[in-house]
């Protein structure tokens, strides 16, 4: 078995909440937002509830949540339908293009981990569950703060989106990987988490930064220690449970983990 064999070969970050957007705050507060031009007011946490999910799943998955349909069929005299799914959908879509700038900043350790990675041969990729035209936004403002995947894919660009395994595939196909066993997938939510799985590739959740936390960086870091701790825990957790092979808390944790995980490509482990 060659040196190669025993290297990874690709690694697939989501971008929200793990690359951009400390906190993954731009899309919770487009949903609460969205939800309220139609009469519903739902909080930041049932917001977060489906978080990775593609955007039009996402709103399905708010309105299929029994407390909301509740509140929508009380505003509006009938149970949410298809047509409330696309209507809502249809006004989210301007809506988070219109706050991508303003949540746009890298997480701290995104360039840095991304250039180490580079320089051991890694290819990048970058996946999530915005459609397209959201996707480039991101794409744009992070390349010019250093931050280039080798190929992106957005949910819109597949036949499903997480948690089956289509964008994760695409991105290694589009890659040219010779094995997904040799493929990573970082993500901040329950669905990349199992997206990755699916995909046969090992996973990485990422708590501090991320949708299960959902602090801006200023919020975490004027937290006391101790209910850090049990943020962090509670996160851990939530990802751990849904089948992560490890968690970390940024980015910036992930080179020790692909050493982890070259040492045990190296030993016949698989993902």
């Amino acid at each position: 078995m060659g040196k190669t064999d025993n290297a990874v070969e690709a690694v697939i970050f989501d971008w929200a909440g793990t690359v951009v957007d400390y906190g993954s705050r731009a899309p919770a507060g487009a949903f609460v937002e969205v939800f309220r031009r139609h009469g519903v007011e739902i909080s930041i946490p049932e917001a977060r509830g489906p978080m990775g999910a593609e955007k039009r799943t996402h709103v399905a998955e708010l309105l299929a949540n029994p407390a909301i349909a509740a509140r929508f069929e009380k505003a509006h005299g009938h149970a949410p339908g298809e047509a409330d799914i696309d209507a809502i959908y249809r006004d989210f879509i301007p809506l988070q293009i219109g706050v991508l700038k303003d949540f746009a900043e890298l997480i701290p350790g995104t360039a840095e981990t991304a250039a180490w990675l580079r320089g051991r041969g890694v290819k990048i990729a970058g996946n999530t569950g915005y459609n397209a035209e959201m996707s480039a936004v991101n794409e744009t403002l992070a390349a010019g703060q250093g931050y280039a995947p080798d190929v992106c894919v957005a949910a819109s660009d597949v036949p499903r989106g997480r948690p089956a395994p289509d964008m994760a595939l695409k991105c290694a196909l589009d890659l040219g990987v010779g094995a997904v066993r040799r493929c990573v997938k970082v993500d901040d939510t329950v669905p990349g988490i199992l997206e990755g799985l699916n995909a046969g590739m090992w996973t990485v959740g990422v708590t501090v930064s991320g949708n299960e936390v959902g602090l801006s960086r200023a919020e975490w870091e004027a937290l006391p220690a101790a209910e850090q701790a049990k943020l962090r825990a509670a996160a851990t957790r939530r990802l751990a449970e849904a089948g992560a092979h490890y968690v970390i808390d940024s980015v910036a944790d992930l080179p020790a983990v692909i050493e982890t995980i070259e040492r045990r490509l190296a030993a016949g482990d698989r993902p």
